[in-house]
């Protein structure tokens, strides 16, 4: 059985996108470094994954894990709706982290036996009404296809348990996941790798490493970057000062945490509500 962890799960949503495409059309071939789910949820559309092709229509689903090549092709005659989910920072219990132990990264369907298509449509009518709040049950709601898309899953679809991690290997995944967890609650506070090293009785050495393995970047880094997304959603509220988002998420330094912003978004704090309208 595929289990979550409830107190770790908070997955990192980096987009969600809904296309229509009624003309002839080859996409480009492209991975991503995060994971993606994509729904057909009207019309049929062709994908090539990894060189082997399949066609999909209504109801069918296609998850795929970091470093799957991809594209779709829309041939004349067809049309197709799909939505497109973009998220990182989901861990299955025994499973690497950012990934889905499926066989194969298309899943079927049937319309009447699963929620996906009625929690698709709320998704995209969430996002196209954009109402204050939106954000949030957004994510509410992606979090709610991902357990659905859990419970479905059969037998016949998930990999053999030579994909599932070593108990040593799981050790080091769950103390990730504590990490994270605390940084996520406790980002408005002065966490440094000493605070976590005390909370966690783990040796800071130690921790830096086990992080970096799991995550490919430090603790702090990681902790910044959970910041800066917070602030990036509170800059959106045009009301708010960039120095009251900084303190915030917890920069008492204006100046420095608008450097941190732009080096990682590409644009200053003060432009943010712009680039979201």
């Amino acid at each position: 059985m595929l289990k979550i962890n409830t107190t770790t799960f908070n997955p990192q949503i980096l987009y969600v996108a809904n296309c229509y495409t009624n003309e002839v059309r080859i996409g480009d071939n492209h991975h991503h470094d995060f994971l993606e789910i994509s729904i057909i949820y009207d019309g049929k559309v062709i994908y090539d994954i990894e060189g082997e092709r399949v066609e999909l229509e209504k109801g069918d689903m296609l998850i795929f894990n970091p470093g799957v090549k991809h594209y779709d092709i829309t041939e004349p005659g067809m049309t197709n709706a799909q939505l497109h989910i973009g998220f990182r920072n989901f861990t299955l219990e025994g499973y690497s982290r950012n990934t889905f132990p499926f066989k194969k990264a298309f899943l079927r369907k049937k319309e009447e036996d699963s929620a996906i298509l009625s929690i698709s449509k709320q998704i995209i009518e969430e996002k196209d009404a954009e109402k204050p709040g939106y954000d949030l049950i957004l994510k509410a709601f992606v979090m709610q296809l991902i357990i659905h898309v859990l419970r479905e899953a059969t037998p016949e679809q998930l990999e053999n348990n030579g994909v599932k991690l070593s108990t040593d290997e799981q050790q080091k995944q769950l103390l990730v996941n504590e990490i994270i967890h605390y940084m996520e609650k406790h980002h408005t506070e002065d966490v440094s790798l000493s605070t976590l090293s005390q909370t966690m009785y783990i040796s800071p050495a130690y921790i830096s490493k086990v992080f970096k393995e799991e995550t490919g970047e430090s603790p702090i880094n990681y902790l910044i970057k959970i910041r800066l997304s917070r602030a990036e959603e509170l800059l959106k509220n045009k009301n708010i000062t960039v120095k009251q988002a900084a303190n915030m998420v917890g920069y008492n330094d204006a100046y420095y945490f608008s450097k941190l912003f732009k080096k990682y978004y590409g644009f200053p704090p003060s432009e943010n509500w712009r680039k979201s309208s």
